[in-house]
């Protein structure tokens, strides 16, 4: 008989998870359980985890198959796993981590790729003694909180990612940057989305867009600023304040997340991350839009004129 119980933590998201030890294999029965908590609360918090490597790796596997980590550039990866992605602030060798401050704009894993994360299994292995908490948004909730007219406007509306959005890029090494923006060019994703097993809409915004298609770049700021505003509404956030042990899995394809820089920088948050890959490829590499459309559409009209 299973031991497990799910404490709701949030009311928007948010479910600790209780009576299970992720050292050991999942049974199925456990594994059902899990999952179906993880697509009713979006974020699952496991206290007092103390897995290695293998174990994380492990546990990951039974909720998708997990993420090459193609998109990251290769010394952002755990040295004998590359399934894990290292999220560190501590200095090596003289350079800082091509991690050490990442998360910290509200983004959807992997939205600057073509195949957005499913989820994603975050473990804490070191904090700072006060801080470096990460937020989490109901993205179902901001869709379905829209007025009418807003939502047939977006219905349709498709928006452009850009890996060079990313908060505190250009204050990493370069040759990382480099990198990641050699694997990762701009993509377009649809403004909505359809969650493969619940079946719900929900929004994809993040602080990661640059414009949306068919809008000029001032009418893309201000609906962009408006919606990621309505997004990040407290009523649809829950916040964790992580101890050392925790394991945390959240569906990324419902939800954004920010990773607050709330903390003393001097002292080490080390957190491992295993990516769960997504179902299916929802957006396209972008290609010919290097003008806005506004520029695009004023060049035409001049044209005939």
């Amino acid at each position: 008989m299973s031991m497990i119980k799910i404490i709701p933590l949030g009311f928007a998201a948010g479910a600790q998870v209780v009576g299970v030890d992720l050292r050991q294999p999942l049974s199925d029965a456990d594994q059902r359980r899990i999952n179906e908590a993880w697509l009713e609360h979006i974020v699952l918090v496991f206290p007092e985890q103390q897995l290695t490597p293998e174990e994380q790796i492990a546990f990951s596997r039974r909720f998708g198959v997990l993420d090459d980590h193609e998109s990251q550039a290769p010394s952002t990866l755990h040295p004998e796993h590359r399934e894990i992605l290292v999220l560190s602030n501590k200095v090596v060798g003289g350079k800082k981590s091509g991690t050490y401050n990442s998360g910290r704009n509200w983004h959807t894993d992997l939205s600057y790729t073509t195949r957005l994360a499913k989820g994603a299994i975050l473990h804490c292995k070191e904090k700072p003694p006060v801080g470096g908490d990460t937020m989490w948004a109901n993205l179902y909730l901001a869709l379905e909180t829209l007025t009418p007219p807003i939502r047939r406007l977006i219905e349709d509306l498709e928006a452009l990612h850009d890996v060079t959005l990313v908060r505190g890029i250009e204050q990493r090494d370069p040759t990382v940057v480099a990198e990641m923006k050699k694997r990762n060019p701009p993509v377009i994703h649809p403004v909505v989305r359809t969650h493969p097993e619940t079946g719900r809409k929900s929004l994809l915004v993040n602080q990661r867009i640059r414009r949306f298609l068919g809008m000029s770049d001032e009418e893309s700021q201000n609906l962009l600023a408006m919606l990621n505003a309505h997004a990040t509404s407290p009523e649809f956030v829950y916040r964790h304040r992580w101890s050392v042990g925790d394991v945390v899995m959240w569906d990324n394809r419902c939800s954004m997340h920010v990773a607050l820089g709330d903390f003393d920088q001097t002292k080490p948050r080390v957190m491992f991350r295993c990516s769960l890959e997504g179902e299916v490829e929802t957006g396209r590499i972008a290609r010919d839009l290097a003008g806005s459309d506004r520029e695009s559409m004023l060049q035409a009209v001049a044209a005939v004129s």
